[in-house]
């Protein structure tokens, strides 16, 4: 919720900090929208917040700014012919910045600690059965089933190594112990306000972190963000895409990245149960030829974002440029379905108004009531955002997310058990297209398979998606943007000195 919020201001990682005034490959100085909850291991969230964790713990694996996986503290890893079992091998010579040494048994107590504690990654690792080490290089992970999208999750918050020796402790939260590139400067950092980051000279891995120290705070407001970036108070942070050409002239180097979220309606009630219409597929496809959806990116977006009608990320390998051709903005081909529909005076719903849907309220509600279809908005308090969503009380609700890897996206909006298929949709022939999903080890095989599940969930009007949202990014001279939009891993990797740029 964090990340989308943010997207919606245009800015999908504002920055903002303090002392940026260091030499370009000295420092590195961004901002956050919301503060870092807790750097114990089974609480970490994601989005902004992971620029700080990221910086202090390893992960398994790591998702380089192509978005493909690469070693991490895992040097190495295989699955079994079955898929359910995957075995990974530890880099040598880690430590932990306590000076403990890190190995199979710190990354097994970390994994098991998560997977059963109470968080917001206790799910990704729902299809863990056990894990199990060896020796002090090896970890076993057993799943109870195939899980396409795991090694992406050891890639994120799920795939941190924690120091046995003090994660369980209350200091855990705000003092973390990791082995990480980073280690967090107590004596500058001001928790909820300001995190500064050192830069450790024997990380493994330290040609991926040319800067000596990250300076990250806290900020809620993206007009102090960018005033800071002119002021010099910071060196990259996204703007808004009004301002890129002022950037432009002040010297900064900028660069657009076209999708780092999409919005979409989720048409969540797909068996009628709350909102008898939803169950129709051909009341589903009449929402999603409501919108025009190139007009809505270039006034709402003002250009920066394109039109989409699938909800995979455009980089990824479930996308298909063909699925963008189902349905065109169509209000009178919709009225008609909605009428053969047994709905040719149309229905009325509830949607959840909250904190980042606000700004598109008004044209959601017109773009629908044109086909007959009228929007009532419930205020919903920013703190329950996620609670309400999930209650099912809310046949149909607006949102905007994060893009991710295909197979987490495959999980998290098909699955019986996906946090945005809320009502736990299910279909034979979905479930068959999932199951193999996950079993298959061939990348390119995965692939195909995930194109044919992006293809029912588009056919068959899963969900109404709209418009990807882009970013822009504006950084000082010296410091380049990596990324592209292949991974939205918010992760300082993402920047380089400019001699580091190719």
């Amino acid at each position: 919720m964090g990340v989308t919020a943010v997207l919606l201001a245009s800015s999908a990682c504002s920055s903002e900090s303090t002392g940026a005034s260091s030499s370009s490959g000295d420092t590195l100085a961004l901002s956050i929208f919301g503060t870092p909850n807790s750097f114990d291991p089974t609480q970490l969230l994601e989005g902004q917040q992971t620029y700080v964790w990221d910086s202090v713990y390893d992960t398994l694996l790591i998702q380089d700014n192509a978005g493909r996986l690469q070693p991490g503290a895992a040097q190495s890893w295989q699955y079994s012919a079955d898929a359910r079992t995957l075995t990974l091998k530890l880099r040598t010579g880690m430590k932990f910045s306590s000076g403990a040494a890190v190995d199979a048994a710190a990354a097994q107590a970390t994994l098991e600690r998560i997977r059963t504690t109470p968080g917001p990654n206790q799910g990704v690792l729902a299809s863990v059965a056990s894990v199990e080490a060896p020796d002090s290089r090896t970890v076993v992970i057993k799943l109870k089933q195939p899980d396409g999208s795991l090694l992406t999750s050891l890639s994120t918050a799920a795939g941190v190594i924690g120091d046995p020796k003090t994660m369980t402790s209350k200091s855990a939260a705000l003092n973390p112990v990791g082995s990480g590139p980073y280690t967090l400067d107590k004596g500058a950092t001001v928790n909820g306000s300001v995190y500064v980051l050192k830069r450790r000279d024997d990380y493994w891995n330290k040609k991926a972190y040319p800067f000596r120290t990250v300076k990250i705070r806290v900020i809620s407001d993206q007009t102090a963000g960018a005033n800071a970036l002119k002021a010099g108070e910071t060196n990259a942070g996204t703007v808004d895409v009004a301002q890129v050409n002022s950037f432009k002239s002040a010297g900064f180097e900028t660069k657009h990245v076209q999708a780092t979220a999409v919005a979409s309606l989720v048409l969540g009630d797909r068996e009628g149960s709350v909102l008898e219409p939803l169950g129709d597929v051909r009341v589903r496809k009449a929402i999603n030829m409501a919108f025009d959806r190139a007009k809505m990116v270039k006034q709402l977006l003002r250009g920066s974002g394109a039109p989409t009608e699938q909800i995979f990320n455009p980089q990824g390998p479930g996308h298909d440029p063909a699925l963008d051709q189902t349905y065109s903005y169509d209000p009178s081909a919709a009225k008609k379905l909605l009428a053969e529909a047994g709905y040719a005076n149309g229905f009325s719903v509830t949607m959840p108004s909250l904190v980042f849907t606000k700004p598109f309220e008004p044209t959601f509600t017109q773009a629908l009531a044109d086909i007959g279809i009228k929007v009532k908005w419930q205020s919903v308090p920013p703190q329950q955002s996620v609670s309400a969503i999930a209650s099912k009380k809310y046949p149909m609700f607006l949102i905007v997310d994060g893009l991710n890897t295909t197979p987490v996206e495959a999980r998290g909006f098909y699955s019986p058990t996906g946090y945005r298929n809320v009502f736990n949709s299910t279909d034979p022939k979905l479930s068959k297209l999932l199951d193999r999903a996950n079993r298959e080890l061939d990348p390119a095989k995965a692939a195909d398979i995930y194109k044919e599940i992006n293809k029912f969930g588009v056919e068959n009007a899963w969900y109404g998606p709209v418009f990807y949202i882009g970013s822009d990014w504006a950084t000082k001279k010296g410091i380049t943007y990596l990324g592209d939009g292949s991974s939205t891993l918010a992760t300082v990797r993402q920047f380089g000195v400019a001699d580091q740029a190719s």
